[in-house]
């Protein structure tokens, strides 16, 4: 039985969701589950599928990515999923597919997803350095605050006598933030 795992980040992404739907359903899946959630969150449909594979069975997902957080989540999977005796089956890798069925399919996998790692780990190395190298250029200044920046509206709409809650709909900001903004001293 192909059974389908399917996963986007947030529900901004339903277009790549409804597309690997599609792909599972015409390699034949029979079974999909699926989610919208970040990698790094709980991921209870998968935890479901993983319990639902049987002896024989395929778990099929369209991407790598879609599936594990790292190198060592990855292999984590695929070692509950050899305990059953069930295959790793990943449609897009890199334009071929691949199947942890045979034993190069495994190395393959395992291959490229410590790639993948690295190319992570290199990535956000070089962004540190970039930034260490701003900020001493004087030209960084990080994410600008979003809340703070409408501080002079919230006092405003407080002089008014508007409650937080009523300040904070108004702005499309939260309560808490309204109530961080009124409780630091004001600026001169």
């Amino acid at each position: 039985m192909l059974i389908g795992y399917r996963r986007s980040s947030t529900s901004e992404q339903v277009a790549g969701y409804e597309a690997q739907e599609a792909m599972l359903l015409a390699t034949g899946c029979t079974r999909l589950f699926g989610e919208m959630t970040s990698s790094v969150a709980q991921r209870d449909q998968l935890e479901a599928a993983l319990q639902f594979v049987r002896e024989g069975d395929t778990l099929v997902v369209c991407k790598i990515d879609r599936l594990a957080r790292s190198t060592t989540d990855l292999l984590g999977i695929v070692a509950k999923l050899e305990a059953k005796s069930v295959a790793l089956r990943i449609l897009d890798f890199g334009g071929s597919e691949v199947d942890t069925k045979s034993p190069t399919g495994r190395m393959l996998l395992t291959m490229f997803a410590a790639v993948a790692e690295w190319e992570l780990a290199t990535m956000r190395s070089r962004q540190k350095i970039g930034i260490a190298k701003a900020k001493a250029d004087g030209r960084y200044r990080g994410r600008a605050p979003t809340a703070r920046r409408l501080a002079p509206q919230v006092y405003e709409l407080r002089s008014t006598g508007l409650q937080a809650g009523d300040i904070a709909a108004k702005l499309g900001m939260s309560r808490s933030s309204v109530y961080r903004i009124l409780s630091e001293p004001v600026a001169a």
